[in-house]
């Protein structure tokens, strides 16, 4: 039965190898700090946090997320160590909250291997908090015990550590949010919370590890939680590991998996299904959406065939969209699920190996060869089982990407998919944009959509450096440069391509003319705003427009008078593309850039940066803000992107126009035909 507990109050544990669950909501920084029987900390090297991640028996997550997984094991804690103290607290400088009083309540769960709760606080009665001991594992009398602390601190991490005697406080505190800040700004975002109709509907599937691995035939979630969500494969099972966003933990057998805190689960138990209710609290109104289209009928003994839409939402763009992002975590929980698979028949190898040559009557001879041979043959069974189940999952995935792909609208579309030959201007805004696709090392033939909303929340960093090309196949900077600037232009096209016309204004910035040949498809059908700016006379006039842009809209936000705005200002989203940043760039045109790389965003002013970052060394940390606030990109395959949930690294592959295609100039055409049709 599990232990709720209150401020200060204790409870016995009775398991040695545990997970503590955190869920907060919001983006939160987890940490813990190993400690003597006193409470001090002797050292950073007691401190594990997202820049290091691991000590002996404590594992924490590698990022900032609103959910955590902490792996714990006390019999490989230092005997030194008495106190395991479990920290939260708010990232800072990258614009989320920075008091625990704007944010929910933190819940914290001590669960056994096998996802069932021990212990569980929710940490109430903060304010102006922003970091926190939430609870502390302590050893009394040899035996372990958990305790709800809940203790707050106005001054951040660095407060929380000084607190435990750590000396270098300040600057660990400091090294864990340019870490964490790093993180963040390599992370894919995910989508916004799902309302009722955002959940998928699937079918259970099977679990992806046996009884003997630790894993569970019922799940538990925490408060606030719903249960995990079934069916497709990838981690819908009750014994999938990574959900959450802390990374399967080496060694540790998966438990149960929390589902989105967002999702919605069908009435009725285990096993059996029931309608969705499609009710939409904002909509009372509205009548509901009609459902997705019906699978064919699957053979017996088989798994439903696939269907385009199959997720919910008020129009096909939006289950289109749901579907891309549910196979997005589909694909990234069953990955989490092979490799803690893989993680616990090797610890379990290892432990068994141990034991016999730990045993001088075993270490030789026909006994100790034969329970070597048994550890390794369990070894090669678990690892099939897994390999098998995971090779089940991609089949399915790879089924519902065949028919997905084609069903996609041009703004989801790759530029080879016959939508664009079809393509129309469109009356509306769509939900998202591609700007790439995803795969994984053990998913080399599955390939999920990268969709990212629009508007654009940041600004696009194309990078143009050596450090882009994933497989060494590119060596040339020159061709890199150009495949850089290709990519941006191909970006462009489609954002011009998806809004309505009048909507989407372009500039660039090419301070040297390098780019011209790159640039010729807008140039040629007329899409620009103007002709590219070149020379530093060029940098100065567009960036001088912008800004002075920004400021007004910001001013007549600010001031409810929207309606005075000068006649003559643009009401169209503008996107300002620099190629080879800095060069023609002062310190003054710097200033201006990072601005509008900051401010921009909010008032409909984006960037799309095509820069080496080797080239702007000079500049040194002045401009590490103004790298993280881009989503990085690369020209060519680069595993630089990690997800929200388990931490994955992903391999991106960007949009490429199919060599020869004459796509990209029958789409902008049509584009530069409707901006005259609407004399713009």
């Amino acid at each position: 039965m599990t232990a709720e507990l209150v401020r200060g109050q204790n409870h016995p544990l009775s398991q040695a190898r545990l997970e503590i669950r955190v869920s907060a909501g919001k983006p939160i920084v987890a940490g813990a700090t190993l400690s003597d029987e006193r409470g001090k900390v002797h050292g950073v090297e007691w401190v594990a946090h997202p820049g290091s991640p691991t000590l002996p028996g404590i594992e924490v997550s590698k990022q900032a997320a609103a959910d955590h997984r902490l792996a714990c094991d006390l019999d490989a804690l230092p005997e030194t160590v008495h106190r395991v103290s479990v920290l939260l607290a708010l990232p800072s400088g990258v614009g989320g909250p920075v008091r625990f009083g704007a944010v929910a309540a933190p819940f914290v769960a001590v669960t056994g291997l096998d996802g069932s709760e021990v212990a569980s606080y929710t940490v109430t009665g903060l304010d102006s908090e922003s970091a926190v001991v939430a609870l502390e594992l302590y050893r009394r009398q040899g035996a372990w015990k958990v305790r709800a602390v809940g203790q707050g601190y106005a001054g951040g991490l660095a407060e929380l550590l000084a607190d435990q005697g750590l000396p270098q406080a300040h600057q660990l505190a400091g090294g864990i949010n340019e870490a964490v800040a790093q993180g963040l700004a390599r992370s894919v975002s995910a989508p916004p919370p799902r309302t009722a109709e955002g959940d998928r509907s699937r079918h259970a599937a099977a679990p992806a590890l046996g009884q003997d691995q630790g894993g569970s035939t019922t799940s538990q979630s925490a408060p606030g939680q719903v249960p995990p969500q079934q069916g497709h494969p990838g981690g819908q099972g009750a014994t999938a590991p990574g959900v959450g966003p802390g990374v399967p933990q080496p060694g540790y057998p998966a438990a149960s998996a929390p589902g989105d805190p967002s999702a919605v689960t069908q009435p009725g138990g285990p096993g059996a299904g029931g309608p969705v209710n499609y009710s939409h609290p904002g909509r009372q109104a509205a009548a509901p959406p009609p459902p997705p289209p019906a699978a064919p009928p699957a053979r017996p003994g088989q798994p439903a065939q696939p269907v385009a839409g199959d997720a919910t939402g008020w129009s096909m763009e939006e289950r289109l969209y749901n579907q891309v992002w549910g196979m997005f975590e589909d694909l990234a929980r069953t990955a989490a699920a092979y490799r803690s698979a893989v993680d616990f028949a090797e610890s379990r190898m290892e432990q068994e190996l141990d034991k016999v040559l730990s045993d001088p009557r075993s270490r030789i001879g026909g006994q100790g060869d034969a329970a070597r041979e048994a550890a390794r043959a369990k070894h090669a069974e678990l690892i099939d089982r897994a390999r098998q189940v995971l090779d089940r999952d991609l089949a399915q995935l790879t089924a519902e990407a065949e028919v997905v792909e084609p069903a996609l609208p041009p703004a989801f579309a790759r530029w080879d998919n016959p939508a664009w030959h079809a393509y129309r201007v469109p009356m509306e805004i769509p939900m998202a944009l591609r700007l790439g696709d995803l795969h994984l090392p053990e998913s080399a033939g599955v390939s999920i959509p990268m969709l990212v909303r629009l508007p654009l929340e940041r600004g696009l960093w194309i990078d143009s450096g050596r450090g882009g090309s994933f497989d060494g196949s590119i060596a040339d900077s020159d061709d890199l440069r150009r495949l850089a600037m290709d990519t941006a232009v191909a970006h462009a096209a489609r954002l011009l391509a998806v809004y309505p016309a009048g909507e989407y204004t372009v500039h660039v910035i090419d301070a040297a003319g390098s780019a011209a040949p790159s640039l010729l498809p807008l140039v040629s059908t007329g899409v620009l705003a103007g002709p590219p700016a070149v020379g530093a006379a060029g940098v100065t006039e567009v960036l001088a427009r912008l800004t002075q842009r920004v400021d007004l809209v910001q001013m007549a936000i600010r001031g409810g008078a929207a309606d005075s705005l000068p006649s003559d200002l643009d009401p169209a989203e503008q996107l300002l593309i620099v190629n080879d940043f800095p060069h023609g760039f002062d310190d003054r045109a710097v200033t201006q850039l990072r601005y509008l790389a900051d401010e921009g965003p909010a008032v409909g002013v984006h960037l799309m940066l095509v820069a080496d970052r080797e080239d702007a060394a000079a500049y040194g940390p002045l401009l590490d803000p103004l790298w993280r606030s881009l989503l990085r990109l690369t020209p060519v395959p680069d595993d630089h992107l990690a997800d929200p949930w388990v931490g994955h690294t992903w391999t991106y592959d960007p949009s490429r126009v199919p060599p020869g295609s004459q796509v990209l100039q029958h789409v902008l055409t049509q584009v530069a035909a409707a901006r005259r049709s609407c004399n713009r």
